[in-house]
């Protein structure tokens, strides 16, 4: 008899860490029939156990499985199948059960065994109605007096079983996260990856998903997008990123209650982890602006996502079905002149005026790859003063045409050094007249009081 006191109690703690009453009464009734078919059972026999709640007790029972010579076969005693249509009684001295583990080729019968199997017209002889494939039950002594060996064996079986239910148990409650921001404390990190607390599991976020320049100290909460819910050996492991492109949609959409209620839907979005992002926007509803939902009074929604991503520009554009429009708001903040699109080559020849090129091209080559890579374009940056090539794109590279040196840079000079050698040297003014210009100056222990006075007295005389 078990303890009702303490089966309720550990079955409260289990239901508390989600794994159901049911699961577990499952996990003590299957250890209880390994404990006993490892002290009482014989090989090959099919032991279940059933636990009262009310009253504490478990019964055992031996399941048969009502089989006929179509379902099993019968091999003799000398090793020899019997492939004859004769057919051996109950208890003819020519069975022979194999009780090992069987390995049995594709369409091979299982060999008959008496403690798992009972032949359909024995089984008739205790159920009427009985059909092949039915089970039999047969009840088993009870029992409550287990050896070591055998309560170590149950014991390692509730822990197993525990073990599976905690797992299937996360898989379903993170599954359903799949796709949202989760938030946890960071509990260590190792070779480059942060592991993060999530309470219940661990979840790992690896080095090339999280933002560059960013630094994390153990016991400070995080904020991350769940990419990927995978089940290993020993548990489930949740992979984690900060550098997701989704992670700055779904920051938005807990600033934004618009985007949430998809009144505004994202069309694209290109992102380079802790420098720049560019999302494209189109509102399903006439009277939403998208980008004035995104960006909020004052900045206040886009600010605090900036603020969560350590100080990452956003870029917000709405989106536009007239793909040379689109590349034009796709080079913001720069503002071309002209964009001509090359149908077969997927080619945009954009037109720049020469104070806008480098705010065109950006830092790097920045802002006109991450215009190519949110468009779907390749994008060519044209000077219109020259009307030469200064810089191309494909979304993931970017190459810069150099600009052509001046006369001076030929020469070797540097440009401060050209400017003081070609330009005249400014002569320097007073506001004083021709007349005080000549004056006599004061002595070096005259103040400038002094002087100013003397200068008023030559004046009256």
């Amino acid at each position: 008899m078990i303890d009702l006191k303490t089966i309720n109690a550990v079955l409260g703690e289990f239901e508390d860490r989600g794994i159901s009453r049911t699961t577990m009464v499952d996990a003590i009734e299957s250890a209880m029939a390994t404990a006993y078919k490892r002290e009482y059972g014989k090989r090959g026999q099919v032991v279940h156990a059933k636990l009262d709640l009310n009253t504490g007790t478990i019964a055992f029972e031996q399941v048969k499985t009502v089989v006929d010579d179509t379902t099993v076969r019968f091999t003799l005693e000398d090793g020899e199948t019997d492939t004859g249509n004769r057919k051996l009684e109950a208890g003819h001295p020519g069975w022979h059960h194999e009780r090992e583990e069987e390995h049995l080729a594709e369409g091979e019968l299982p060999r008959f065994d008496s403690e798992k199997h009972i032949l359909l017209t024995d089984a008739k002889l205790i159920k009427r109605g009985v059909t092949v494939g039915e089970e039999i039950i047969f009840p088993l002594e009870p029992q409550d007096d287990f050896g070591r060996i055998a309560a170590q064996t149950a014991k390692q079986v509730v822990i197993q079983k525990v073990r599976e239910a905690e797992k299937l148990s996360m898989m379903e409650e993170f599954s359903e996260k799949k796709g949202q921001i989760v938030s946890g404390i960071v509990q260590r990190m190792e070779r480059g990856a942060i592991f993060v607390d999530l309470g219940r599991t661990t979840g790992i976020i690896p080095y090339e998903e999280q933002i560059p320049g960013e630094r994390y100290r153990m016991g400070e909460r995080i904020r991350a997008y769940l990419y990927a819910v995978d089940e290993g050996f020993r548990g489930v492991y949740l992979r984690l990123s900060r550098a997701h492109p989704k992670f700055v949609v779904k920051l938005f959409e807990m600033e934004a209650p618009e985007l949430a209620a998809g009144s505004i839907e994202v069309k694209a979005l290109a992102r380079e982890p802790g420098s720049r992002t560019k999302i494209a926007l189109a509102s399903l509803d006439p009277h939403v602006d998208p980008v004035g939902s995104l960006v909020g009074q004052r900045g206040v929604r886009v600010s605090t996502v900036m603020s969560e991503l350590g100080g990452e520009r956003i870029d917000i554009i709405e989106w536009n079905d007239d793909a040379s429009a689109f590349v034009k708001e796709a080079l913001s903040p720069a503002t071309p002149l002209d964009v001509v699109l090359d149908e077969a080559d997927h080619r945009a020849t954009v037109t720049v005026s020469e104070d806008e090129q480098s705010l065109a091209i950006g830092r790097g080559g920045q802002n006109v790859r991450l215009a190519a890579k949110l468009t779907g374009w390749n994008i060519d940056i044209v000077s219109a003063t020259t009307g030469t090539e200064v810089a191309e794109s494909d979304g993931e590279t970017v190459a810069v045409t150099p600009a052509e040196e001046s006369p001076s840079e030929q020469a070797g000079v540097m440009p401060t050094e050209s400017a003081e050698i070609i330009t005249d040297e400014v002569r320097e003014t007073t506001a004083l007249s021709a007349e005080e210009e000549l004056a006599v100056l004061p002595a070096s222990d005259e103040t400038v009081a002094d002087a100013e006075e003397n200068r008023d007295k030559a004046k009256d005389e």
